[in-house]
């Protein structure tokens, strides 16, 4: 082998590891780029999965909500409907609990006289 076939096969070589570490580089940057992208997809997961739980959260939250405020006015119907009955009974029985009374007075100054 001539010098200039050695440096020829030398220069070839060298020109071959320069490629070759240019693919790697490259390879590594894009690796680099896939990894990013990858987190940058997976990060619009995370925050679009919370973003749904927060409004099935809230969703949830303001059904049980309605749900209480519903509920709450129902046992507020009752109780005044059980007032109002009972203000109507001790009425009329106040009539007759007076009547009662007054009757009984009666029978007592009748009793006397």
């Amino acid at each position: 082998m001539t010098a200039a076939q050695r440096d020829r096969v030398l220069r070839n070589i060298k020109d071959a590891e320069e490629e070759a570490d240019e693919i790697v580089a490259e390879a590594e940057q894009e690796a680099e780029e896939i990894r990013a992208e990858a987190r940058r997809q997976a990060d619009e997961i995370v925050d679009e999965a919370e973003k749904e739980a927060r409004e099935t959260r809230d969703s949830i939250l303001e059904e049980a909500r309605e749900e209480v405020e519903k509920s709450t006015e129902e046992i507020l119907d009752e109780g005044r409907e059980a007032v109002e009955e009972l203000q109507k009974s001790a009425e009329e029985n106040h009539d007759e609990a007076l009547a009662y009374v007054v009757e009984r007075f009666k029978e007592e100054v009748d009793a006397q006289t």
